[in-house]
């Protein structure tokens, strides 16, 4: 744990013993971590925690360069309060225990690995950040985002709805006028869709259907926020497929635009990847297709509202 420490090492007197502490700046609260009492001990800790840090900052220098290339290049930069949570969120690895961004935040970064520029207006535009990972996984991995995400929220003005335990919740709004809003979520492979623990972030997640397709096998991706922030989306393959399928399901009706703007996701991931990756798009929709008839109703019910989409998703075919 020690060595994914990114802040600094002090040390506080407690008597007339000392005492080492890892510090670092969460939100506007200041996290400190313990390392161990002053001794030769300690300060070979601390010697090789220093050099790990040294060499972050250079990786830090790296990824610098590469952000500002990828800003020349046009590549759109997520917002502020967006990039604030991620950064929060990447630091206490929430992306390395398996988390991964879902959503319109996720279509967002899918420009590196589509080699498009998005649309401009609604189809790319949200408020709120989703974050999948597996059940069983956060169960086997045997370790835990460091601080916890909740009070990671906490220093960052989110507060839990709907509940009362911030360590049991699975949805966080943030407070003031952005009013963002945190939704985790799992794959349920049972026949109800509930509540469940991810005890590697430290939350509950809604489990729902379908989910389990569009997380497996994620990508990693960047997301343009000071030096560059490393998380995991799904592939955008899988993600414009399952996007049919979540445009069907929709609670307010497939007439909703939340609705329209899934399809319109959809439809602008086909149509970039039939130019150059026709047997990608292909293969995610037959592999779909052949997971039971309620996943091909739903896919043939969207794309009934998609008649230009379905052309060119069916064109792939031949390719």
């Amino acid at each position: 744990m020690i060595a994914n420490v990114h802040g600094s090492l002090v040390t506080k007197k407690r008597g007339d013993k000392a005492y080492w502490y890892a510090a670092e700046k969460i939100g506007n609260a200041v996290k400190f971590w313990y390392v161990g009492p002053d001794g030769q001990e300690t300060r070979s800790r601390v010697d090789r925690m220093n050099e790990l840090r040294a060499q972050a900052a250079e990786r830090r220098k790296e990824r610098s360069r590469l952000a500002r290339l990828l800003r020349a290049e046009g590549m759109t930069p997520v917002d502020r309060g967006t990039g604030g949570l991620l950064l929060a969120m990447a630091k206490v690895g929430t992306f390395r225990l398996g988390g991964t961004l879902i959503g319109t935040n996720a279509f967002r970064l899918m420009e590196g690995e589509l080699g498009a520029t998005l649309p401009l207006g609604s189809v790319a535009n949200t408020g709120d950040i989703d974050i999948a990972q597996f059940e069983r996984l956060s169960v086997a991995l045997e370790d835990a985002v460091e601080p916890s995400l909740a009070e990671t929220f906490s220093a960052l003005k989110f507060d839990p709805v709907d509940g009362l335990d911030r360590d049991s919740v699975w949805r966080w709004r943030q407070s003031g006028q952005t009013g963002m809003m945190i939704e985790f979520l799992t794959p349920s492979f049972d026949a109800e869709e509930g509540i469940r623990d991810l005890p590697a972030l430290g939350v509950k997640a809604r489990a729902l259907h379908h989910l389990n397709y569009l997380i497996s096998d994620p990508v990693n991706a960047v997301a343009l926020y000071r030096d560059g922030i490393l998380v995991q989306i799904p592939r955008p393959e899988k993600f414009a497929i399952h996007k049919l399928i979540v445009a069907d399901r929709r609670r307010d009706g497939p007439t909703s635009f939340k609705a329209e703007k899934d399809r319109q996701q959809a439809a602008f991931i086909v149509s970039t990847m039939a130019e150059d990756r026709p047997s990608d798009i292909w293969d995610a929709y037959e592999d779909a297709m052949a997971r039971g008839p309620r996943w091909r109703e739903r896919i043939g019910r969207s794309l009934d509202r998609m008649p230009d989409t379905r052309d060119i998703l069916l064109a792939c075919r031949a390719e």
